[in-house]
């Protein structure tokens, strides 16, 4: 491959995040012989068929979809890109065919499934986009191109993975425009980014403050309010002492300060302002979350 000869490429994709890296390697010329992506699923009460983000992207701009990578090696490809494609990727395939990661972590730290939120939660200063080799490993791949992004001080998760697909796009399309070279070994200590669950969200009042304000920063941080679960979707940090779980007024407290809540969701209600809720609610002097 010379720097003008542009590679046509089998792309492997699935959510939203993986939309853009698609678009920007159309807009800049590449040719992609197929998409592999998960198959439709049943959503909502009726069960209807749903596309995947990258599926319909896809269909879109008119380029065949597969579910199978099998089914997308005969497609005449000279490489694949994966970006949050969420499948495991099999010895067999990776032999016939050289593939390529997008990943949204500064390598070796944060390899696997939450980078973005596990680089919130582990209060990282800042993170950023690695284009790397697919190996059999987990993200154990060498590193063919990277760029450093900082976190904002009060910065969620939805705002920075959008920022990191926006520069690891970029990045994409830079890297694959010229010979990829030899990838760069990672060097460093190894993190993981173990998947976030419904457990990962639950809020531990006893925890310090500065903890739950990065866990509700990731999104979808929830506690419970008289057996009724209550998301935290912004709150922020201030000095101050209750008890806590306890509630005074918009404060909760925490093992080493205050939160002052800013917007919630009760289950099966709309996001508003913490201070419409509290004043529908009329909540008991001393109500304690978490109960």
């Amino acid at each position: 491959m010379t720097d003008h000869e542009l590679p046509t490429l089998i792309y492997l994709g699935t959510p939203e995040i993986a939309v853009p890296p698609l678009l920007a390697l159309l807009d800049a010329g590449f040719g992609v012989a197929g998409v592999v992506t998960a198959e439709d699923r049943g959503r909502g009460r009726g069960q209807e068929l749903s596309q995947t983000p990258v599926k319909a992207a896809a269909l879109d701009a008119q380029i065949p979809v597969v579910h199978s990578i099998d089914e997308a090696l005969g497609l005449g490809a000279d490489l694949g890109v994966v970006v949050a494609f969420g499948q495991i990727i099999r010895p067999p395939a990776l032999a016939a065919l050289d593939m390529v990661n997008l990943h949204f972590s500064l390598l070796p730290r944060w390899r696997g499934a939450a980078p973005v939120e596990r680089a919130i939660l582990g209060g990282d200063a800042r993170t950023g986009v690695c284009v790397m080799e697919v190996v059999e490993g987990l993200d154990e791949g060498g590193v063919y191109a990277h760029i450093e992004v900082d976190i904002g001080a009060v910065e969620n998760a939805e705002s920075l993975r959008s920022r990191l697909v926006d520069v690891g796009s970029k990045l994409l399309v830079d890297t694959l425009s010229v010979d990829l070279g030899a990838p760069v070994p990672q060097a460093g200590e190894v993190t993981y980014a173990h998947k976030i669950d419904n457990d990962t969200l639950h809020i531990d009042w006893s925890c310090s403050a500065v903890q739950i304000e990065r866990l509700i920063r990731v999104g979808g941080a929830w506690t419970s309010l008289d057996g009724t679960r209550l998301k935290i979707w912004s709150a922020h940090v201030e000095d101050g002492k209750v008890s806590p779980g306890q509630l005074e007024g918009d404060k909760v407290g925490s093992s080493d300060g205050v939160l002052i809540l800013e917007e919630v969701q009760l289950a099966g209600k709309p996001r508003q302002q913490a201070e419409a809720w509290l004043n529908g609610a009329r909540l008991e002097a001393g109500t304690v979350l978490g109960t």
